[in-house]
């Protein structure tokens, strides 16, 4: 199915890249109609052979990003055509270098990500607010963790932080003969509609600590970091269970819980400067 019958994609996957090339036309159709309709540019993120490319040129200006000089010498020749006529942008460079946006207007992120950069990828695209949708093929395992609901296992701060700012579905699953080489996990297609961006990094850097380990309490993941009396005082007043775990507590509880953290902490500062001025008096 590659346009250039002479590659051997088994043999030019390299690992270092975690490159598995899907060749399953049925699923990169599937992956296509996906796609919303809304005629936004395409970011992909390592488009290997261009399978999947040469069916986004199909739907909109893409701009790909590969890492891969080998990939990026094959892709030049290979869309020859579409990045002189401006429908494809070939970036030859390492992604998880970039800084700022991958696009300088508002875009829609379609890729086969490799699985060792994927959750960072779909993290920051949950950031960047030129960012409006997320369309990505992961492995299943960490799709399930963007997707999960409330009591899933799953359900966790890569939920609570996507589910805060967009809706979240898993499509479908994608088996491992569908790539060459097979990767040794299935994969799945997640879809991110995003309703807003994640700008507080400090909500993330609380969810980080409250679901660090999920098989303890969220009252004993937080009180190493915050104060027991006040976790006290706010898990009465939320009424959450000492014994709840990290996958029990809904969006909303998680949000009230930090702001109440949040705002404790700011007006003890407040009233620790107020007190400081009082004295100087």
């Amino acid at each position: 199915m590659y346009k250039n019958s002479n590659i051997d994609a088994s043999k030019i996957a390299d690992k270092r890249f975690g490159q598995n090339f899907l060749k399953d036309k049925s699923v990169l159709n599937k992956i296509v109609e996906a796609i919303p309709n809304d005629g936004l540019p395409l970011v992909e993120i390592g488009p290997g052979l261009g399978d999947l490319t040469g069916q986004l040129i199909q739907v909109g200006n893409v701009r790909a990003y590969e890492v891969d000089k080998r990939l990026c010498e094959y892709l030049k020749n290979e869309f020859k055509d579409a990045i002189n006529s401006g429908s494809l942008e070939l970036v030859c460079k390492d992604i998880t270098k970039h800084s700022g946006s991958l696009y300088e207007g508002s875009y829609s992120l379609i890729a086969n990500l490799p699985y060792y950069i994927a959750t960072n990828i779909i993290l920051n695209g949950l950031r960047d607010d030129n960012c409006k949708h997320i369309l990505v093929m992961v492995q299943k395992e960490v799709a399930q963790k963007f997707a999960a609901n409330v009591g899933d296992k799953n359900f966790g701060s890569l939920a609570i932080l996507s589910q805060s700012v967009a809706d979240v579905k898993l499509l479908f699953d994608v088996s491992p003969d569908s790539f060459v080489p097979p990767p040794k996990v299935t994969s799945a297609i997640l879809y991110i509609n995003k309703r807003d961006s994640l700008k507080d990094k400090e909500f993330e850097s609380f969810l980080k600590v409250a679901t660090k380990q999920p098989r303890k309490t969220i009252y004993k993941n937080l009180s190493g970091s915050y104060d027991k009396k006040l976790l006290q005082e706010i898990f009465a007043k939320l009424d959450i269970k000492q014994n709840a775990r990290a996958h029990e507590l809904d969006l909303s509880v998680y949000h009230h819980l930090y702001n109440d953290l949040i705002k404790d902490r700011i007006d003890g500062k407040e009233q620790s400067r107020a007190d400081s001025d009082s004295s100087s008096n």
